[in-house]
């Protein structure tokens, strides 16, 4: 059974030499792979140096890098992690076993129950994490505890199935609601998470990556569920046709005149989109239910495939 260490990496020049250190230590079996996206400071190098198997991206962004990595690398079991040492390499073991004898597509180290907010500074991430989580849980019916972590177990079910979207930091949010919606095993597991060392620079702008996080969650209530999505559009359309419909339907009955003739075009026109978004909702839903089905076609043949190697 293989296992494969995926490190993407931008600038972690650092921190990555403990990371990989710790994992060859603690992995002794596992093929480290460091992925480098247009590093600057030697991060390729220190990796290379310490016995990582470094590989490029050369499109920027995180999920790039994630992508090229799912594409590129076959494994039984992987364990992705961020190359800058906020995550302990220990718990990497008992993610393998889960993916591996328990059959876990997809396993979550989940910071925000252990130390992640003694150790984080920046209340704006704190306040982020709290708002994706509550949003992700509310809308897929799922009751995940940390949603954009950075340490996650996957199986090769899962990595050769994941259709990735994402170019830059909402492709973790993307995975999570991916394995949510197909039905795909996950397991969290509390890990403790570190902040970065002194001259280790975080990625991630607050704002400007936090709306680009939010604007994925939007894209995917859409894409994932298109009934709930337009039917609630639908219903909008419909109360603001009633607001303006209901005091022309009363002053008709009390006084026999129709007024406001055109508003009353107006409200046609704006229950007749509401009824073709209904039905687009509809529509798309038939089709999701029949590319979830597809899915499951392409993973049984995944296994069907495995078997016979």
């Amino acid at each position: 059974m293989k296992t494969a260490v995926l490190i993407p990496c931008y600038n972690e020049s650092a921190t990555i030499e403990k990371v990989v250190s710790d994992f060859k230590k603690v992995m002794p079996h596992a093929d480290i792979y460091v992925y480098d996206n247009n590093s600057t400071d030697g991060t390729d190098k220190i990796a290379r140096d310490n016995g990582a198997i470094v590989r490029y991206e050369y499109k920027q962004g995180k999920g790039n890098v994630v992508r090229s990595m799912f594409r590129d690398i076959d494994a039984d079991c992987y364990i992705m992690v961020d190359g800058d040492d906020t995550y302990p390499a220990e718990s990497a073991l008992e993610f393998e076993k889960l993916v591996l004898e328990k059959n876990v597509d997809m396993v979550i180290g989940d910071r925000l129950s252990s130390t992640y907010f003694e150790e984080n500074d920046r209340p704006f991430h704190n306040v982020g994490n709290k708002m994706v989580r509550w949003l992700i849980n509310l809308f897929f019916s799922s009751e995940l505890k940390d949603i954009m972590t950075g340490m996650r177990g996957f199986s090769y079910n899962f990595v050769k199935s994941f259709p990735i979207v994402s170019k830059e930091f909402e492709i973790e949010t993307e995975m999570s609601v991916f394995a949510l919606m197909h039905n795909f095993a996950i397991e969290e597991i509390p890990i403790d998470y570190r902040d970065r060392v002194e001259g280790s620079e975080s990625k991630l702008n607050t704002y400007r990556d936090g709306y680009k996080v939010l604007r994925m969650i939007f894209t995917l209530i859409r894409d994932q569920k298109p009934l709930l999505f337009f039917t609630t559009f639908s219903l909008f359309l419909l109360i603001i046709a009633a607001l303006y419909f209901f005091p022309i339907l009363i002053r008709f009955l009390s006084s026999g005149y129709v007024l406001k003739i055109p508003t009353l075009i107006v409200i046609s026109t704006v229950v007749i989109i509401a009824a073709l978004t209904f039905l687009t909702g509809v529509i798309l839903h038939v089709l999701k239910k029949q590319h979830n089905a597809n899915l499951e076609h392409h993973l049984t043949l995944i296994d069907l495939n495995k078997k016979n190697k």
